[in-house]
């Protein structure tokens, strides 16, 4: 996909659509803005609507960013360490080293400026994907293994709305913020998607399924409502 990069906004991608009839930005679920527009139209148009709706546009990645707050030392995910140095200079810096999120701030520039929060949290995805592809598929077979559950493959995402997904085509699909919550609820949202593979619905006899594997998933459950799927 095409993409064209602003300096206030970062990358913005664009996608073109058969049944887009005008030309629409929104924020996708990793945080940056995403341009839908008619099969023909020219890019000129986004960057015209950019540029003529700035103030709309900050609005919109506020009203859509999770609520934040990074501190130096915190947890990130099951392995990541969020690490800040101070640095001479006038920019900053956020990569990521082994298991530590290394933020390198010069003076007068603070850990949770939006400039500065936006790219921690590009790097914070970055991190927790990597978790995921090496802890998720490797827990799901085990799972699937142990009680009996079928699936062909998995899939990762970080959609704001939900934990993870099981299509009738028998993908599984799992949100890499997983890696933030505890293990055992982490283990609740594997079995829910894997009863799926033998109840494609949220019937009684689904429940019931899930209770077999998990007496707790009610408890799990509630827990997990006390958690964001956003990153």
């Amino acid at each position: 996909m095409p993409i064209i990069h602003d300096k206030e906004f970062g990358n913005i991608t664009i996608r073109r659509s058969s049944i887009a009839s005008q030309v629409r930005i929104k924020v996708a679920p990793d945080g940056t803005l995403r341009a839908s527009l008619p099969l023909h139209t020219p890019i000129f148009f986004v960057k015209h609507l950019i540029k003529t709706s700035r103030s709309e546009l900050r609005k919109l990645l506020v009203q859509s960013t999770p609520d934040y707050h990074f501190e130096n030392g915190m947890q990130i995910g099951k392995s990541h360490t969020l690490i800040v140095q101070r640095q001479n200079g006038d920019d900053f810096h956020v990569l990521r080293h082994g298991q530590q999120i290394i933020v390198k701030l010069p003076a007068g520039v603070q850990l949770n400026d939006s400039d500065v929060s936006r790219k921690i949290r590009e790097v914070v995805i970055s991190s927790l994907k990597v978790e995921a592809k090496s802890y998720l598929p490797k827990r799901l077979s085990f799972l699937a293994d142990k009680y009996g559950y079928k699936y062909n493959k998995v899939r990762f995402s970080h959609s704001g709305g939900r934990w993870g997904s099981y299509s009738s085509s028998g993908t599984v699909s799992l949100n890499i913020a997983m890696m933030k919550l505890p293990f055992e609820l982490i283990d609740y949202i594997l079995i829910h998607e894997l009863t799926h593979s033998m109840q494609m619905n949220h019937s009684k006899k689904f429940w019931s399924l899930v209770e077999q594997v998990d007496p707790d998933f009610k408890q799990h459950r509630r827990n997990l409502r006390l958690h964001n799927p956003s990153i």
